[in-house]
C-alpha cells in the first residue's frame, strides 16, 4: 500500500512537471514565426490534459481502495507492528489535495482548449498568407530571388537563421531577407508601424580629461601575464600621462572634444588566436605590441572616452550583440560603439562573427598594425589581379584605418607609443653618471647573438659589453664569456642599465621595436646595421607576407634599409649611427667616434605622452571613414552638362607646384584642411613619400582626390595626348615619353607608396607640426 501510494504521488508530480514544461516551452506569441508550431501542437496539448485527468481519477480510486483496506485490518495493532498508525494520518489530507488538483486541471483544460481554438483560427489566417508568399520581382532588390534560393538550400547551415525565426517556409525566408537583412522588399501584410521621422540626435556629451587611472586598471582585468605587464606599465607612467593631459587640456580650451563609446578588443591575446605572447612575457619575448596597447588604453582613457576592453572571443560576441550560431547573420541590434580598436586577429574574429554587419560597421574599426598595410595590398580585387599576395591584406578598408607603431607610410595613420620622459634633474644625473666604455646589446633572445662573434670581439676591445638574454638554467652558448649577462630584467632595472651605458647596439633584429627610442631617451647612442642589399620579402623570411612595400617599385617588394628606419630617418646622428657591419674598419671607426661624442637624452615629441594624446585626440575628433567623399565622374561617363568646375588649385608664385587658391571660394570640409595642400610632380624613380620629404613636407593621401582631374595636368604644363581612368596604386601619373596621362579609378588605391621609372606621379603634400609628423600645423 505504501508502494502504491508512493507511485501515485510521484506520477502526479511527473505529470505536473511535464505539463508545466510543455507550457513553458511553448508560450504563445513568443515570436511571429512560432504560431504554426503552437497550432500544430494543439491536439497534443489536449491529449496531455485528458491523460492527466484520467490518471488523477484512477489515483483517487486506488486511494479509496487503500482507505477501505485500512479500516478493515488490524495491521496497526500488536506489539510487533513496524509502522505506527500516525504515519498514515496524512493520507486523508492527501486525498483532499488530489481532489482539488483534479478540479484545477479540469478548469485549466477548459481554458487551454479555448486558447487553442482561437490560435487555430488565427493560424489559419496566417497560414493562408504564408502560403501566398511569392518572391517579389522588384528592380530595387535585384538580389532577392538569388538570396531566397540560397536560403532554401542552406538555411539550416547556421542556427542563427532559426534564431531570427526562419523555419523553412517561403515566407520566413522573405521576412528574414527583408527585415533582418536588406535583400528583399518588405512584405505588405506584415504588421509594421509607420516610420516616423526621428528627432535629431541630442548633442554629444563632451569628454572630460580624467585624473585617476584606477578605473582603467579594473577595466583591463586579470588572468594573463600580458595584462599584468600592461597594468604595471600604465601604473609606472601614470603621473606622466596625467601631467600631459593637463597640458593638452590647456591647448584645447574652447574646442570640441566629443565623448566616444569605444571597444578595445586585443585579438592576439585571445585563446582562439593562440595567445602566444602571455607565456613569453616573463621569458624575454617580444613586448613591443603590449607596450603599444598599454599606451593606447591609457591615452583613450585619459582623454575621457567610455571604454570596454576584451581579450576573449566570448566577451567580444557579447559586447557586439552576436546572435547564436556560426556568424552568418547580422547583429541583433545596432552597434553600440562609435569606434573599435583591434588588431588583425580581432579583425578576423569580427568578420567571422558579425555577418553582414561587418561590412556595415567596418568604417568604425581602427586596426593596430605594427608594420602597416599599403593600398595595393588592401584592395582585394587589385591585389589578386596584380599578384600582391600577403597573409594579412585584402580587407578593403580605408588605408588610414590601419594604425602603425612608427610613421612608415603616410597611407596609414601613425599611432605610435610613448617613452618615458626625463625631467631636468634626471637628465643632468644621467650625463654625470654615463660610463663611456659601457655598451648594452639590443636582444633578449640567444638566437640574435648567433654569428656575431666578429662584431663582439671588436666591440670588446673598447667597451664592456652587457646583455639581457633570458635563460632558465644554463647560460646560452651564443653569448660569449666576456659579456656580462644580467638575464631578463624588469623594465625599471633595464632603464637603469641604459642610463649608465654609452652605447646601445643592435645586430639587425628585432626590427623597429620600442627599445632603441628608450635607449636614446636615456642618453645612449644607438648603433645599428645598414642592410645591403635591403631586406625584403625576396631575401628574408621575416618579411614574407607583410602587406607593405615601404619605398618599393611598382613590383611592390618590401624593403628595409636598416634595423630601425625611423631612428635612421627621423633622428639620425649624433644619436643614431647606421653603418655597414660587413666593413670591419667602418664598424670600428664608428665605435671610436661614438666613445668621444657627447649626447644629451633625446625623445621625439611624438613619442611623449602629450604627443600621443594630441595625435589620438585629433584622429578621434576628425577622422571619419563612414562618409568618404566620391570621385568625379570619369570622362567616359560625363555629359556636356556635367563639366567639372574650375580647379580650386593655382600655380605657386615660383611656378614649381600647385597650392590651394585663395580665390577658390569656400574651402571644402576636409581634414587635414586644404590650406596645407601642395601638389608636386615626382621624379620617375621617386615615390610620393620621398617627393614630399625632399621638400620638407609629408605626403597626404586624403588630398589625392583634388589632384585626380585632367585640368591639374594642364595647370602643371603637362601635355596629355590621352587620359585614361584605371585602377593603379601609382595613379594619378603621367608617362612623359608617350604623353599619356592616367587618373585613378578606385579611391581605395590612392597611395603615397610605390614608383615606376615609367611614370612621374602627381603627389599631394602638406606641412606638419614640429615634432608631430602625423598632424599638419592647423590639424589640432
Amino acid at each position: 500500500r505504501i508502494f502504491v501510494l508512493g507511485i501515485g504521488f510521484f506520477t502526479l508530480c511527473f505529470l505536473m512537471t511535464s505539463l508545466g514544461g510543455q507550457f513553458s516551452a511553448k508560450r504563445l506569441g513568443d515570436s511571429p514565426f512560432t504560431i504554426r508550431t503552437e497550432v500544430m501542437g494543439a491536439l497534443e496539448s489536449r491529449g496531455v490534459l485528458r491523460r492527466m485527468s484520467d490518471m488523477l481519477e484512477m489515483l483517487m480510486k486506488r486511494m479509496d481502495i487503500l482507505a477501505r483496506l485500512e479500516n478493515s485490518t488490524d495491521f496497526h495493532k500488536g506489539d510487533e507492528a513496524r509502522f505506527p498508525l500516525d504515519r498514515f494520518q496524512p493520507a486523508a489530507g492527501l486525498m483532499e489535495r488530489i481532489q482539488a488538483i483534479a478540479q484545477n486541471v479540469s478548469d485549466i483544460a477548459i481554458k487551454v482548449d479555448q486558447i487553442l481554438r482561437n490560435s487555430l483560427l488565427n493560424g489559419k489566417v496566417m497560414e493562408g498568407r504564408r502560403d501566398q508568399c511569392e518572391v517579389p520581382r522588384d528592380p530595387k532588390y535585384p538580389d532577392c530571388a538569388g538570396k531566397v534560393e540560397w536560403m532554401r538550400a542552406r538555411w539550416t547551415s547556421d542556427p542563427c537563421y532559426a534564431f531570427f525565426g526562419v523555419d523553412g517556409t517561403e515566407c520566413s525566408f522573405l521576412i528574414y531577407l527583408s527585415e533582418v537583412e536588406w535583400f528583399c522588399p518588405p512584405l505588405p501584410w506584415r504588421n509594421r508601424t509607420v516610420a516616423v521621422p526621428s528627432p535629431p540626435p541630442p548633442p554629444r556629451a563632451q569628454a572630460a580629461f580624467r585624473r585617476d587611472l584606477a578605473r582603467l586598471l579594473e577595466l583591463i582585468g586579470t588572468g594573463k601575464e600580458s595584462l599584468s605587464f600592461m597594468k604595471k606599465r600604465i601604473r609606472h607612467l601614470a603621473q606622466q600621462w596625467l601631467r600631459a593631459a593637463r597640458r593638452l587640456e590647456q591647448k584645447l580650451v574652447g574646442r570640441q572634444h566629443d565623448k566616444k563609446h569605444i571597444l578595445i578588443h586585443i585579438g592576439f591575446l585571445t585563446e582562439e588566436s593562440g595567445d602566444v605572447f602571455s607565456p613569453r612575457v616573463l621569458k624575454g619575448g617580444p613586448l613591443g605590441e603590449m607596450v603599444q596597447w598599454a599606451d593606447i588604453l591609457a591615452a583613450l582613457f585619459v582623454l575621457g572616452h567610455s571604454l570596454r576592453v576584451t581579450v576573449s572571443l566570448k566577451e567580444l560576441q557579447s559586447h557586439l550583440g552576436v546572435p547564436p550560431g556560426r556568424g552568418n547573420c547580422p547583429l541583433t541590434s545596432p552597434l553600440p560603439f562609435d569606434l573599435i580598436y583591434t588588431d588583425y586577429h580581432g579583425l578576423q574574429q569580427m568578420k567571422q562573427h558579425m555577418g553582414l554587419s561587418f561590412k556595415k560597421y567596418r568604417c568604425r574599426v581602427r586596426v593596430i598594425d605594427t608594420f602597416g598595410t599599403e593600398p595595393a595590398y588592401n584592395h582585394e580585387e587589385y591585389a589578386t589581379l596584380r599578384g600582391y599576395r600577403t597573409n594579412w591584406g585584402y580587407w578593403n578598408l580605408q588605408p588610414a584605418q590601419f594604425m602603425t607603431m612608427f610613421p612608415h607610410t603616410p597611407d596609414n595613420s601613425f599611432m605610435g607609443f610613448v617613452s618615458e620622459e626625463l625631467n631636468q634633474t634626471e637628465r643632468q644625473l644621467i650625463k654625470a653618471n654615463k660610463v663611456s666604455s659601457m655598451a648594452v646589446v639590443y636582444g633578449k633572445e640567444a638566437s640574435i647573438w648567433k654569428g656575431k662573434e666578429k662584431f663582439l670581439a671588436i666591440l670588446n676591445k673598447y667597451m664592456e659589453i652587457h646583455g639581457t638574454v633570458y635563460y632558465e638554467t644554463q647560460r646560452p652558448p651564443e653569448v660569449p664569456a666576456f659579456v656580462k649577462n644580467h638575464g631578463l630584467l624588469p623594465q625599471h632595472e633595464f632603464q637603469q642599465l641604459l642610463r649608465k651605458a654609452k652605447l646601445f647596439i643592435g645586430f639587425g633584429f628585432p626590427y623597429e621595436g620600442p627599445a632603441p627610442l628608450e635607449a636614446i631617451a636615456n642618453g645612449c647612442v644607438f648603433l645599428q646595421a645598414r642592410f645591403n642589399p635591403p631586406h625584403s620579402s625576396l631575401n628574408h623570411e621575416f618579411f614574407r607576407g607583410k602587406p607593405t612595400s615601404r619605398e618599393a617599385t611598382g613590383t611592390a617588394v618590401f624593403q628595409v634599409s636598416s634595423q630601425h628606419p625611423y631612428a635612421e630617418d627621423f633622428i639620425g646622428k649624433p644619436h643614431v649611427w647606421t653603418v655597414d657591419y660587413n666593413n670591419s674598419e667602418e664598424f670600428e671607426a664608428a665605435i671610436k667616434t661614438i666613445m668621444r661624442t657627447q649626447v644629451d637624452p633625446y625623445l621625439p615629441y611624438e613619442y611623449t605622452c602629450e604627443g600621443m594624446l594630441e595625435r589620438i585626440h585629433a584622429y578621434i575628433q576628425h577622422q571619419d571613414f563612414c562618409t568618404t567623399p566620391s570621385l568625379p565622374p570619369s570622362p567616359k561617363t560625363k555629359s556636356p552638362a556635367m563639366q567639372s568646375p574650375p580647379s580650386p588649385l593655382a600655380l605657386s608664385p615660383n611656378a614649381t607646384h600647385l597650392v590651394w587658391s585663395p580665390s577658390a571660394g569656400r574651402a571644402p570640409q576636409a581634414w587635414p584642411p586644404v590650406a596645407s595642400l601642395q601638389a608636386w610632380v615626382s621624379e620617375p624613380q621617386h615615390t610620393c613619400t620621398e617627393t614630399c620629404r625632399r621638400r620638407g613636407l609629408v605626403c597626404e593621401p586624403t588630398f589625392f582626390r583634388f589632384l585626380n582631374k585632367e585640368e591639374v595636368f594642364l595647370q602643371l604644363s603637362i601635355a596629355c595626348d590621352s587620359t585614361e581612368y584605371e585602377m593603379n596604386h601609382l595613379y594619378p601619373a603621367v608617362a612623359e615619353n608617350v604623353r599619356e596621362c592616367y587618373l585613378q579609378k578606385e579611391p581605395l588605391l590612392f597611395s603615397c607608396a610605390g614608383y615606376n621609372t615609367k611614370y612621374r606621379r602627381l603627389c599631394p603634400c602638406r606641412d606638419f607640426r614640429q615634432g608631430q609628423v602625423a598632424l599638419c600645423r592647423d590639424c589640432l
